[in-house]
């Protein structure tokens, strides 16, 4: 029986797939193990949204060959599908597989032979058309399910639409379907993901569902407790969904709503498909609805032509946004973009200060929606996470607590009154009757 791990680098959708391409595996009777348990075939499911990436593939193939020198390596993913000659070339590497292919991996390499040539099976990105199926299981708490895959926009900076082609998606009775699978292995929490979740419901090039009426369908699918929407752009944020949400029995008040620059100047230059207002009365639509809502916001530092006063206009939007905390992402320069060509570049060093500031307002922020939320109730969903006798987990809104560990609580839903944040910034609870079982 061979030993298979895998490593996964990147977003919530490369975690999904990865782990239903494990389950191929084990379906075909490989072992599942832990990265350092002697494997005889790593799998390494990479990442192209910043630079770093690179270098982390590297890092991990030269890991791979320490522990089990002999061991078969594979690279998938979206810098599989951007670079694969480059990464075929990478001492210690045996196969590529883009796009399209990885879905297949298990057949394309049967056998997990090393040979004297790296193997590349990358077609052009316009061959991945079909819409392949994931869902993690490996976490008993949550698991993340794919609903569509691929983006139609052209943000200049990004090279999602090179490494996973054109937006596609699942349709509604299939997810519906993977969502009742999800609800018999005991998870509690799904959180709907995609590169471009909102534009869900185009198959074959046509639209022919839509991603309210997705959310509408999950609603009534009984023993799941709470679905989460992973990250929606502003401008596929309906009224309809953030009405819906606020009277849903499964969806929970979180929304994560990708901003990218407080000024309309540098939203142009991205080619993002709104202005600044649009995502204020977005914020301002949900705050209305749930005031006592979670927004997390996705923003990048440093991109070219971005001045002082631009990143100050950013700063000064976002501190004065009715939002709960910040996913800052610091400019890198990638090839085949439009953005990579444009002038303006910003230096490195004011790219990293502007990130910094960023991130103490990101703390500021978080702190204050904790603070507003003491004294009210709310239901964590306990994890398997346990330190220092303490256990953590995430009300429906989204805020971290913890309580003293009890066996009983793990991945339990349980009422609780936040009381108090202690000096590591999470938030204390007190039981609620319901909640004291001792």
């Amino acid at each position: 029986m061979k030993k298979v791990a895998f490593y996964t680098l990147g977003c919530k959708l490369n975690y999904s797939e990865t782990s239903t391409i494990s389950r191929q595996f084990e379906q075909k009777g490989y072992k599942k193990v832990s990265f350092t348990d002697s494997p005889d075939i790593f799998i390494i499911n990479t990442c192209s949204v910043t630079e770093n990436a690179d270098k982390k593939c590297h890092k991990i193939v030269r890991e791979a060959r320490a522990i089990s020198p002999e061991a078969y390596v594979a690279i998938i993913g979206c810098y599989a599908q951007l670079k694969p000659r480059e990464i075929s070339e990478i001492p210690g590497v045996d196969a590529v597989l883009g796009a399209a292919e990885k879905f297949r991996l298990v057949e394309l390499l049967d056998g997990f032979v090393r040979k004297p040539q790296a193997e590349v099976h990358a077609a052009e990105v316009e061959t991945a058309t079909s819409f392949n199926t994931s869902y993690s299981l490996h976490d008993r708490t949550r698991t993340f399910l794919k609903v569509q895959d691929g983006c139609d926009y052209s943000c200049t900076f990004c090279t999602i639409p090179l490494a996973r082609g054109s937006s596609r998606s699942d349709t509604i009775e299939n997810v519906v379907k993977n969502a009742k699978e999800i609800a018999t292995s005991g998870v509690k929490e799904i959180v709907l993901t995609g590169v471009n979740t909102g534009d869900f419901g185009i198959q074959n090039g046509n639209r022919v569902e839509r991603f309210a009426d997705l959310v509408k369908a999950l609603d009534q699918v009984d023993g799941v407790e709470r679905i989460r929407i992973s990250s929606i752009e502003p401008n596929l944020l309906s009224d309809e969904i953030i009405e819906f949400v606020s009277t849903s029995k499964r969806f929970v008040p979180h929304f994560h709503i990708p901003l990218q620059s407080g000024s309309n100047k540098i939203l142009k230059l991205m080619r993002r498909r709104y202005q600044r207002e649009l995502y204020t009365s977005r914020v301002e639509k949900i705050k209305n609805t749930m005031p006592h809502a979670c927004i997390g916001v996705d923003v990048i530092v440093g991109f070219p032509g971005e001045t002082r006063e631009d990143f100050l206009e950013t700063y000064s939007y976002l501190n004065e946004l009715n939002i709960a905390y910040l996913h800052v992402f610091t400019y890198s320069e990638r090839d085949n973009t439009i953005a990579a060509t444009l002038p303006g570049e910003v230096p490195a060093k004011d790219r990293a200060e502007r990130s910094k500031m960023l991130h103490i307002l990101s703390d500021k922020k978080r702190r204050r929606f904790y603070e507003e939320n003491l004294g009210q109730q709310f239901t964590v969903l306990f994890e398997n996470d346990v330190e220092n006798d303490q256990m953590h987990g995430f009300t429906e809104n989204y805020i971290r607590v913890t309580a003293k560990y009890d066996p009983l609580l793990i991945n339990e839903l349980k009422p609780v009154k936040l009381t108090a944040i202690n000096d590591k910034g999470l938030v204390e609870v007190e039981e609620t009757l319901e909640f004291a079982h001792h």
